[in-house]
């Protein structure tokens, strides 16, 4: 059975190198704009690169939570860190690799095993990295929490 799934994403331009993004089914509107690095651009706006980098990290996010939930793994914080890179390949800009460090943080050191299974299934089955061409570098951390409930 297939399954398809749509996300309408409309930019407007607003003047010299800024937009604004949204989406029909979004109430939040997004500016956006070419990175600093670059001439023209706008420091302290999003970028497109930024938002490459923030989609992987946050489809990471988002399937270990559903992992983690049928898993019935318990952890107490789950936080991420994503550095994309930028750089010339083949005489063209890409997204190259995208590096993640994802921390779970769990109460029992009983559940590090599955804390670690959950987190490698999260990695293997993100369906933005599945879906881009960059290398992605996959370095979990899992903490024992100091304090037991």
């Amino acid at each position: 059975m297939s399954i398809e799934h749509n996300y309408n994403v409309s930019v407007n331009w607003t003047g010299g190198r800024v937009g604004a993004m949204n989406s029909e089914e979004l109430e939040t509107e997004v500016m956006v704009a070419t990175p600093p690095q670059f001439p023209g651009g706008v420091d302290k706006i999003w970028s497109p690169e930024h938002l490459f980098t923030a989609a992987v990290n946050s489809c990471l996010m988002t399937t270990f939570l559903s992992i983690a939930e049928n898993s019935k793994l318990s952890f107490e914080h789950f936080s991420s860190h994503a550095s994309g890179k930028l750089e010339m390949v083949d005489g063209k800009y890409m997204m190259s690799e995208v590096t993640l460090h994802p921390v779970v943080t769990i109460a029992d050191e009983a559940e590090r095993a599955k804390a670690e299974r959950v987190l490698n299934k999260a990695e293997a089955n993100c369906l933005i990295s599945n879906s881009v061409r960059s290398k992605i570098i996959f370095n979990p951390e899992i903490n024992i929490s100091s304090t037991k409930n």
